[in-house]
């Protein structure tokens, strides 16, 4: 008799694993959306727009403008790559053990706030490699506000 609850609890938690897994294989799709729509947007942007030049998108609304941010958020610490890529290392451990050790699974809406943030974040970490900047370009024409980029919008959806 305790052979077979002993069973059945290893039985248990490799299933846990299992769907805890598949659930990483969810948000790792997502990620790559994210990723892929960001890094085209930016790769559009540069090819057809020129540094500091603006182009009404939606006249009055939306514009575009190619910027090179070597910064955070607002630009706060510009040229601190090295502390970018530290926070970042961080959040790629801490969302793999957290997805690993986590007694419960994540609900499909923290999967996708997941997803947003980390996708985001890959997405400009992807430029700060390449570039030493990330490439921003969208600019609010009906409130001052700093240019973003599409990463930007899922990290801040994503929070």
């Amino acid at each position: 008799m305790r052979v077979g609850k002993v069973i059945g609890s290893i039985w248990a938690t490799r299933k846990a694993a299992c769907l805890q897994g598949q659930t990483f294989l969810v948000v790792k799709s997502e990620d790559e959306v994210i990723v892929a729509a960001d890094q085209w947007t930016k790769y559009l942007t540069v090819a057809n727009i020129a540094l500091y030049q603006d182009v009404d998108f939606i006249p009055g609304f939306l514009g575009l403008t190619y910027v090179q941010n070597t910064g955070a958020a607002f630009s706060a610490f510009e040229g601190q790559q090295w502390l970018f890529a530290i926070i970042f290392a961080a959040f790629t451990v801490a969302i793999l053990w957290e997805y690993f050790k986590k007694s419960m699974g994540f609900s499909k809406f923290e999967r996708w706030c997941i997803a947003a943030v980390y996708g985001g974040g890959l997405g400009n970490m992807i430029d700060r490699v390449r570039f030493g900047y990330v490439v921003d370009m969208i600019e609010t024409k009906f409130m001052v506000f700093p240019v973003f980029n599409v990463a930007d919008c899922f990290i801040t959806c994503g929070c």
